[in-house]
């Protein structure tokens, strides 16, 4: 049975990208497994919840899970795109969902297979996942991330021709880019527009494809990207370079490369929103008395005034001390909550001095 992903990430069926987006950065977070160390069912349900996102954010696999209870679904049977067709109708209807309209299931037929699409030439984008040390959210950082993708041929430099070769109309396609072919179906014989596979859409091939690449213009390989991490970015945000993803065909637009980036856990800090909140360890006399205490901040050590009465879980506001807002230009607020520490062991004169004071009190 296929996986209620909105369930998982507890929206709506008809939540907004945003509504997704606010509820997986929910998750994560609770879910985080820095939180929960050698906790499997944590860790289960952490990845669960990414999956979930992997496609609900992404509209495609969104339309294709809302559709056929599966994002990857490409088309009924055999797929559109092979030269058997489909192989029986019934074998296409196996683990759908009828829960949608009869024009959903035609439009699958009629534009699903690729009759609608754009040529497959532009690159996919590709996703990385790099954990970094908290104080790099707030200062700003840059990380060099190496990954296996297409990359372009330095042979033929993308183009995807041998050494002066030029780009003929494609025989296949007749420079069409699309092929014509015909699917038994429940409904009787449908003809169906799919994307040619010797071009892929492009409605021409080089004319002598170059030998490292076949006439791709891309290969297997490792790509180096720096990335430039921004001061203010939270645990669980992505960042979009655009244009470094996977090469193009033939030379065409390079996918982007999507950063997810997560926060390793300061003992220090604690960060909600763009605030932080952190813990003052003070003694019963500073307390009664009041002082100055140099509090550690992530701008840097600030001292702040300790009134006079102090009590424990008193939160104190240090306003400009938190974490960078991003792209904004300003900062949150650091919050020092209070915790009063009442000492075990007391010297013969310290036991003695409180004693008096509990009679002065009485």
């Amino acid at each position: 049975m296929a996986k209620d992903y909105y369930a998982i990430l507890g929206v709506q069926k008809s939540a907004t990208e945003a509504e997704i987006k606010q509820a997986y950065r929910k998750l994560s977070k609770e879910l985080h497994p820095d939180k929960h160390k050698g906790d499997k069912g944590k860790e289960a349900k952490f990845k669960e919840v990414n999956e979930a996102y992997e496609v609900l954010s992404d509209t495609t696999k969104r339309g294709n899970y809302d559709r056929f209870g599966n994002a990857d679904f490409g088309g009924f049977g055999g797929g559109a795109g092979g030269g058997g067709g489909f192989g029986g109708f019934s074998q296409g209807f196996e683990g759908m969902n009828f829960n949608g309209d009869l024009n959903d299931i035609f439009s699958s037929f009629f534009s699903g297979g690729g009759g609608g699409r754009k040529p497959d030439t532009r690159g996919r984008n590709v996703e990385v996942e790099i954990s970094i040390p908290f104080m790099d959210s707030v200062k700003g950082s840059e990380r060099t991330i190496t990954f296996t993708t297409q990359i372009v041929c330095d042979e033929c430099a993308g183009a995807g021709g041998a050494e002066g070769s030029k780009n003929i109309t494609c025989k296949e396609c007749g420079g069409t880019g699309s092929v014509t072919r015909t699917a038994k179906s429940l409904f009787g014989a449908i003809r169906q527009s799919v994307m040619c596979e010797t071009c892929h859409g492009a409605g021409k091939v080089p004319e002598k494809a170059c030998k490292k690449c076949s006439g791709a213009g891309r290969v297997s390989g490792k790509k180096t990207v720096t990335v430039r991490i921004p001061a203010g970015i939270d645990d669980g945000q992505t960042m979009r370079l655009t244009g470094e993803g996977e090469a193009g065909r033939q030379g065409q637009t390079s996918g982007d490369l999507l950063v997810h980036v997560r926060l390793e856990a300061d003992a220090r800090f604690e960060r909600v929103g763009d605030d932080i909140r952190s813990t003052l360890p003070l003694s019963v006399i500073d307390a009664v008395l009041g002082t100055e205490a140099d509090i550690e901040t992530v701008q840097g050590t600030t001292t702040v005034s300790i009134p006079a009465g102090t009590q424990p879980g008193q939160v104190l506001r240090i306003k400009g001390k938190g974490m960078p807002v991003l792209n904004a230009g300003r900062h949150g607020d650091h919050y020092v909550t209070v915790d009063i520490v009442v000492p075990t062991k007391l010297s013969r004169d310290e036991k003695k001095l409180f004693e008096e004071l509990k009679k002065a009190q009485k």
